[in-house]
């Protein structure tokens, strides 16, 4: 079913049932499945967002051209983790040998919103040791400002793009 809480908001059970409605006539159900599914959903570039399957338990399929992607989700997701481990365990190191400190994420519309959302709705169970950065403005002011709370030679910098 659809769960909204609109407590904090002026919806009537009117507009309420109106919603539910609308998302009948354009076929918002079918559209979610359709998403999960791995159907291609993203029009403008042609291809299905596959960025649910991340959530998706081993052994779940997922089929995209008669491809299951489930065995490359996983073994990137457990890369990550090993990465990620390494990272925090202080063995990770820069150019100089030094742990990181910082790890900077760069990118563009989703590739920033995502993981910048994720951080800060996790926060509480982050790792003390390491901070996360955000760059997604191409102007160089936005890069000079971090560049000045950071120290290049304890800094990971990570260019992240879906394509």
């Amino acid at each position: 079913g659809l769960f909204l809480d609109y407590s904090k908001n002026l919806i009537t059970a009117e507009t309420r049932d109106l919603l539910v409605s609308l998302a009948g006539e354009v076929g918002l159900k079918e559209a979610i499945k359709a998403q999960y599914d791995g159907e291609l959903v993203n029009s403008s570039e042609g291809r299905p967002a596959l960025h649910t399957a991340l959530r998706r338990p081993v052994g779940d399929k997922l089929k995209v051209n008669g491809v299951d992607v489930m065995p490359d989700v996983h073994r990137v997701l457990n890369q990550m983790t090993e990465l990620v481990g390494r990272i925090h365990d202080g063995l990770w190191r820069g150019y100089t040998e030094k742990p990181i400190t910082d790890v900077v994420n760069i990118g563009i519309g989703g590739s920033f919103l995502g993981p910048e959302l994720v951080s800060e709705a996790l926060v509480a169970y982050a790792h003390k040791g390491v901070r996360c950065h955000y760059l997604a403005n191409i102007d160089g002011s936005e890069f000079h400002e971090l560049s000045m709370k950071i120290r290049a030679e304890t800094t990971l910098f990570i260019v992240s793009s879906k394509s």
